[in-house]
């Protein structure tokens, strides 16, 4: 069904259910007692998609920011002078980079 959207919106009715006895309280009774909510009727229920991206998300949740064993290794490396830049490689990726964003 589709609705379109004119101005302001047609009022929108729902439908009450009906209080129980045991829950109304009638003149002259203690209204000390709280009432007690209806149950809900309104339920979610998620795609696998959805279930996929929060699985992911609480693992990501977990994971350090960075590997920090690689970390120490790039270091040592570079202190030691045997870290070499592959300037070939890194074009490469900076050009197909722009290629994917360009469309």
């Amino acid at each position: 069904m589709t609705n379109r959207i004119e101005g302001t919106a047609a009022p929108v009715s729902r439908a009450l259910a009906a209080v129980g006895t045991a829950q109304a309280s009638r003149a002259g009774e203690s209204r000390a007692r709280p009432v007690e909510a209806a149950a809900a009727a309104d339920s979610l229920r998620l795609t696998g998609e959805a279930t996929g991206l929060q699985t992911l998300q609480r693992d990501l949740a977990t994971r350090p920011a960075f590997d920090e064993a690689r970390v120490q290794a790039l270091r040592e490396s570079i202190a030691s002078g045997s870290y070499k830049v592959d300037a070939e490689a890194i074009a490469s990726r900076m050009l197909d980079l722009d290629a994917r964003l360009a469309g």
